[in-house]
């Protein structure tokens, strides 16, 4: 149930390019309700409704945004729209953000391959309406080069991102300049959209009707064949993201700076530094400036503080970052089975940009550092605003977080297209065996507000 009366009014016209209303009303199923369950109480953080996304075929879905982008969905439903949640201006209302398509990982001779077994499904923004216990589909938006062709969500850059394969990780599909594996999303004030992406990492301008208007990259990425404009703009330390860590979470501030985050340490000076580290990053760009205008330290609590259950620190995860006024955010830290969201003020005095972090041959670099702080690095203050691990009825792999008034959250998960990993994820005729898993909206009341 959601925590405001049901919006009744009928839903306008879809944006040019979007699904007709009529094939995704026929095509939603109600799920199942869920309450905030026995053990809540009203002096704690509790769950005060859930919303479920029914069945839509993610064939169905894809090309009746872009006809023919998907010749065999391979029985997986319209998923992975978790990535991020963005309140829409009406009651009930959010945008959301897919994932880079369905995905994950097999296995092969010892060596894990990264399978795409849609691989003509192309990102989209999609506005969903929560209403009972369901979540209905209103819009959708694919995301399309700058001259209307599907992006995908397909690597980019070989000997860079990771090499695509089909479902069963036997044969290779080609890398793809324009694939976006998109996550963050918020909306400005002239209607268009801005995304964060993993594979860069990049911030991405989108027009109102998905079009790809800019894609900010770090200095000396050096990506080619892109069927939009690609500005080196980030900094170049940005290169050593880690594999599928890039950019996660994104938040407008007031006046329309973004922030983004990082969403695990560098892997800097190399892999074993980054797995260890507990300090990741977080950037401010300025949309008038084009330019990124400050940067963070952030560290992350132990992983067994946000994660009972985890003793592996490279786990940790930013996946959502909300703005709450002023220069202050709620940032989410989590790993698949928990997290946590820390109130964090950006001070001017943190900013490290263009300081010795900032240089890859830097020793011992942030990333290193047991104790940043008594290094003499800024390192942002936070304070414990909610144990999500701690609330009855939460999911686990929340991506998106949004806030819907000054005691409550919209929450949303990323269901992974109901995949998992391994040979098991299809059967032998190449259908998906659904994890069961669906893509939820969770409200949550706070006690004390933000």
């Amino acid at each position: 149930m959601s925590p405001h009366a049901p919006d009744r009014r009928r839903a306008h016209r879809l944006v040019a390019g979007g699904v007709p209303l009529a094939v995704i009303a026929a095509l939603v199923a109600a799920g199942p309700a869920a309450g905030a369950g026995a053990g809540d109480r009203r002096g704690d953080a509790h769950v005060v409704g859930t919303a479920t996304l029914g069945d839509i075929p993610l064939g169905t879905f894809s090309n009746g945004l872009l006809p023919g982008s998907v010749d065999d969905d391979r029985g997986v439903d319209l998923g992975g729209i978790g990535s991020d949640i963005y309140p829409a201006g009406r009651k009930g209302e959010f945008w959301t953000v897919t994932d880079r398509g369905p995905n994950g990982q097999i296995k092969v001779e010892g060596t894990k391959r990264r399978t795409f077994p849609v691989p003509g499904f192309d990102p989209a923004i999609v506005r969903i309406r929560v209403t009972g216990d369901t979540v209905k589909v209103l819009d959708a938006i694919p995301i399309t080069t700058a001259s209307g062709k599907p992006v995908t969500g397909l690597s980019n850059q070989e000997g860079r991102d990771e090499a695509p394969y089909s479902y069963d990780a036997r044969t290779p599909l080609k890398h793809n300049p324009n694939g976006l594996d998109t996550e963050g999303i918020v909306r400005a004030a002239d209607g268009t959209f801005w995304l964060v992406d993993e594979y860069g990492p990049s911030l991405v301008h989108v027009s109102a009707r998905g079009k790809v208007l800019t894609r900010y990259v770090p200095k000396g990425l050096g990506l080619t064949g892109a069927g939009y404009q690609v500005v080196e703009a980030l900094p170049s330390v940005l290169l050593h993201r880690k594999i599928n860590r890039g950019f996660e979470g994104l938040a407008q501030l007031p006046g329309g700076d973004l922030l983004m985050a990082v969403q695990s340490p560098l892997s800097l000076p190399d892999t074993d530094a980054g797995e260890a580290s507990r300090t990741t990053r977080l950037l401010r760009f300025s949309p008038k400036k084009q330019a990124v205008t400050a940067e963070y330290a952030y560290r992350f609590d132990p992983v067994n503080v946000v994660d009972p259950s985890e003793d592996d620190t490279s786990e940790l995860k930013i996946s959502s970052v909300v703005a709450v006024g002023g220069n202050r955010l709620l940032v989410e830290e989590r790993t698949d089975k928990a997290a946590r969201l820390h109130l964090v003020r950006l001070d001017r005095k943190a900013d490290i940009l263009g300081s010795d972090w900032d240089d890859d041959t830097t020793s011992p670099s942030l990333e290193q550092l047991d104790d940043p702080a008594a290094s003499g690095v800024p390192v942002l203050s936070k304070r414990l605003v909610v144990d999500l691990g701690k609330v009855a009825g939460v999911p686990g792999k929340i991506e998106g977080v949004a806030r819907v008034d000054h005691d409550t959250l919209a929450l949303i998960n990323d269901n992974d297209f109901g995949m998992t990993d391994g040979t098991g994820a299809f059967d032998a005729q190449g259908r998906l065996v659904d994890s069961g898993i669906e893509t939820s909206v969770v409200y949550v009341r706070l006690p004390r507000g933000i």
